[in-house]
């Protein structure tokens, strides 16, 4: 291994973890310097308990797309939602495995299920791309940094399947490129859109809260 694939491994990937460590401390520290408002509405829930049953409802409603209208209308959207998001994962993961834990990678199987999430969430981003240059309305609605984070991530996901195998017999090309992929992701995404995920449990926290202040949270079916 050289030494420039040996720092963009290790090193480099320290330097970008700790930079966006440091973004996303600084921005929640900002945050919660606002306090919530306090809904206004007096209590109509009938289980005193209801607040934190919903909150937790809130939270893991993401895994349950039977809850929600808009999930089970258009299910195949999130069956690409979940690959997307577990690709993102697996790529974070193939991050860390390589240059720390790198016989993990050995068995063939582990191998093939690891380009098979990432593999997915490559055509879902693809997918993605051709439907936001395609569609007037999300090309109406499509911000720079829309196109720039969706075209680096189909890209990333491209590098993170070719890397999969953690082999340098062809050249360290696909792995350096992957490696500084992720420490570029990772400085950018603080100042990206893509950054939501870091206020999704905080803004879901408040919505079950409330909703269950008010006892309409969690969903119930009808009788």
């Amino acid at each position: 291994m050289s030494e420039s694939l040996r720092f963009a491994e290790d090193k480099l990937q320290i330097i970008a973890l700790l930079f966006m460590a440091a973004v996303y401390t600084t921005r929640l520290i900002w945050l919660f310097r606002f306090k919530a408002g306090r809904d206004r509405q007096p209590t109509t829930a009938t289980d005193p308990n209801n607040k934190t049953k919903a909150v937790l409802w809130s939270w893991s409603i993401i895994a349950m797309p039977w809850a929600m209208e808009s999930q089970r209308r258009h299910f195949f959207f999130y069956l690409q939602f979940v690959f997307f998001h577990l690709g993102v994962v697996a790529s974070i993961t193939l991050s860390f495995i390589i240059p720390y834990w790198p016989q993990l990678l050995q068995p063939l199987g582990v191998q093939r299920a690891v380009q098979f999430f990432i593999g997915m969430a490559f055509a879902v981003a693809c997918l993605r791309v051709v439907r936001r240059v395609s569609k007037p309305v999300l090309r109406k609605i499509s911000s720079p940094d829309d196109y720039f984070s969706l075209v680096l991530l189909t890209v990333w996901f491209f590098f993170a399947l070719l890397s999969v195998p953690n082999s340098t017999a062809g050249g360290e090309a696909i792995l350096l490129t992957f490696f500084w992929l992720t420490a570029f992701f990772l400085v950018y995404v603080p100042f990206s859109k893509i950054s939501h995920y870091l206020y999704y449990p905080i803004t879901r926290y408040y919505f079950g809260k409330t909703m269950g202040h008010r006892g309409t949270f969690p969903l119930r079916r009808a009788a």
